[in-house]
């Protein structure tokens, strides 16, 4: 699955009490360059026996009104092997795989790796790193869109100034013109005179 080019309407699969998720909402909401964002929460739980079942009774829920959101956010803290253990889930790791949106995974640091970050479809190392890459990705949309008005501009520029000098030459050229025919208006009107 492609990542949108805009990324506004996020789910987020994570836990309300979470340090990561706290980190993820902060950079998110408080973003140099001012985007809003549509943020829900499914909470779930991050680690523990309860992992499997809730995770996948978010994306559940999520899928119910799968139409809100333009990507699902795993996010989740660092901790020990053992706390990470859980996202190791061959059926939580199966739905990534079948989910019909992008699955973005900010799970631990940068030195882990779980099963659901090989299978998702862009993993980031932390929390952060996960909002990162959404404003990131927002921020190159918006440099196309700026590069591209840039550019729009710049033949429209280009194109005017060089109407401009076609206008200017046909006014100089049409003023020779009057210039001749009125030269020969008197040409005519003193042969005519003299005609007479």
């Amino acid at each position: 699955l492609e990542i949108p080019l805009i990324i506004k309407n996020i789910a987020i699969i994570s836990s309300a009490s979470a340090a990561g998720y706290e980190d993820f909402m902060n950079q998110l909401n408080k973003n140099n360059f001012n985007y809003k964002f549509n943020l829900e929460l499914f909470e779930a739980n991050m680690q523990g026996q309860q992992t499997e079942k809730t995770v996948i009774s978010a994306f559940d829920r999520i899928f119910q009104t799968i139409e809100k959101f333009d990507i699902v956010c795993i996010i989740r803290g660092g901790g020990s092997e053992t706390d990470l253990a859980a996202f190791d889930n061959y059926n939580i790791a199966f739905y990534v795989t079948q989910f019909p949106l992008p699955v973005i995974t900010g799970i631990g640091h940068e030195r882990d790796e779980t099963v659901t970050d090989i299978v998702a479809n862009t993993r980031l190392k932390t929390p952060t790193a996960a909002a990162e890459f959404i404003i990131n990705n927002n921020a190159a949309f918006e440099a196309d869109i700026n590069g591209l008005a840039n550019s729009i501009s710049e033949k429209v520029r280009d194109y005017l100034y060089i109407n401009k000098l076609i206008i200017t030459n046909a006014s100089v050229r049409i003023s020779k013109l009057r210039k001749f025919i009125s030269d020969k208006t008197e040409n005519c009107n003193d042969y005519f005179y003299r005609l007479r």
